[in-house]
């Protein structure tokens, strides 16, 4: 069976790798030079099984209303003259109950626990080196009230598998001693030493390289222009080579058994044309990337501050620092006030809580901190599309908002094992086969 698959992030090479697996003849479509050069690039670096709470709950529409004047809120919604925006943002508000969240929670832990075990499998069996951390994710809150509700979501967790635990500041510190200097503002956090860290692109990198090995095709620096449909079924994929001799441009078209459409936040306009109608809406993410000064007091245990919302992941000699979402369109830039606000927050953030250890100087000053942002593709619900459309031949593997590291390697196993006709071991809304599957997803993680 012959799959192309348009996308060349952590989704689209993780669904190659599976489908290669089962004895797919693959084809990959990116219009980038290489793997995971776009939402794949800078993320927190986070496998946050434990960690993954719907960004839809009851006390969202208040907070995000709060925020919305705030160029450092973790949560910024900027109005667009974009149907597609307040669309999704009805739907995002139709899940902001109680019951909704809890069947939220369901689907992604299951995702995220299912996706865990197969990250595994794929690093036994390849073994790529990605600056992978076992040492699990802590999280630490900065006023009572905080760690307080944190106890609630806490025993959410563990009602689905997650073996995360609260801890006192004394714990937290003895589990992150980098954190001491800041100690005197912590109240306390939780810890799960099931989770883990490393560097999404290299690994995404890695692994495409072993599928070329194995005779994946790669079309790079390769842009999709359209789906062809004829009847209710894909026919072909036009696709053009960016530049070329003499700067000549040709389209010429890709046929196959399968298509997957696995484009992140481009997937739901591509999708459109032939239809198919997802509501995923970017969520322009930022992040930081610090070299380190003094290794020795740098963490080694991925956090969260719950302060600021931000996530820190040691890769390397460099401290990776990420945080916030931005609903305002396909807005790529570092340099308007608001990106440049939030660039800045990165870097204050990160000297208050640790001092000296990384060199955040600006440019000005001598610095050269990489900063960088993605678009998230992020569902209302937070649950990302995966299986089949009802266009024939159809396939999309997208809509994973922030979680798409940690939810990588399940997602193309699952899609593959849908496409090969198999049925993944989890209890999970495929997309095409919600009406037959249990929404039930109670599945351990150690």
């Amino acid at each position: 069976m012959k799959t192309i698959i348009l996308g060349a992030g952590i989704i689209g090479i993780s669904t190659a790798w599976h489908l290669l697996e089962r004895g797919h003849e693959v084809i990959v479509v990116d219009r980038q030079p290489d793997a995971a050069l776009e939402t794949s690039f800078a993320n927190a670096g986070q496998i946050s099984v434990s960690y993954c709470e719907p960004w839809a709950n009851r006390e969202a529409p208040l907070k995000a209303l709060k925020w919305m004047f705030d160029k450092e809120a973790p949560l910024l919604f900027r109005p667009q003259l974009d149907w597609d925006q307040w669309r999704w943002g009805l739907k995002f508000l139709a899940q902001c109950n109680d019951t909704a969240f809890e069947r939220n929670v369901q689907q992604i832990v299951a995702l995220g626990a299912y996706s865990h075990t197969a990250l595994k499998e794929v690093v036994a069996s390849t073994g790529i080196d990605y600056h992978r951390l076992e040492r699990g994710i802590a999280h630490f809150y900065t006023d009572q009230k905080s760690f307080d509700d944190a106890g609630h979501a806490v025993e959410l967790m563990r009602t689905h598998g997650v073996q995360r635990r609260l801890v006192s500041r004394e714990e937290l510190l003895q589990i992150e001693p980098a954190f001491k200097a800041y100690g005197e503002h912590i109240t306390g956090g939780t810890y799960t030493s099931t989770d883990e860290s490393g560097d999404a692109r290299v690994f995404t990198q890695a692994l495409a390289r072993r599928c070329a090995e194995r005779g994946v095709q790669f079309l790079y620096g390769h842009d999709v222009l359209r789906l062809n449909k004829i009847g209710d079924s894909i026919d072909s994929v036009a696709v053009m080579a960016r530049g070329g001799a003499g700067g000549l441009k040709k389209d010429f078209l890709l046929k196959a058994d399968a298509v997957v459409v696995a484009c992140g936040s481009y997937s739901a306009p591509l999708l459109r044309t032939v239809g198919v109608d997802l509501p995923i809406y970017p969520g322009k993410g930022y992040s930081a990337s610090f070299p380190l000064l003094r290794p020795e007091a740098a963490p080694s245990v991925s956090t969260i501050d719950d302060g600021r919302k931000i996530a820190m992941s040691r890769l390397g000699n460099v401290l990776r620092v990420a945080g916030t979402i931005e609903l305002g369109g396909y807005d790529l830039s570092l340099d308007s006030p608001v990106a440049k606000a939030r660039c800045h927050m990165l870097s204050r953030r990160i000297e208050e809580i640790l001092p000296g250890v990384c060199d955040t100087r600006t440019p000005e000053q001598g610095g050269n901190p990489q900063y960088w942002t993605g678009l998230r593709p992020a569902t209302p619900t937070n649950i990302p599309f995966i299986g089949r459309t009802r266009v024939g031949k159809l396939w999309v593997n997208a809509g994973h908002g922030t979680l798409g590291w940690t939810h990588g390697a399940g997602s193309g196993k699952a899609l593959a094992e849908l496409i090969s006709g198999e049925q993944p071991a989890m209890h999970f809304g495929f997309l095409g086969e919600q009406a037959a599957r249990p929404r039930s997803a109670r599945l351990a993680t150690s």
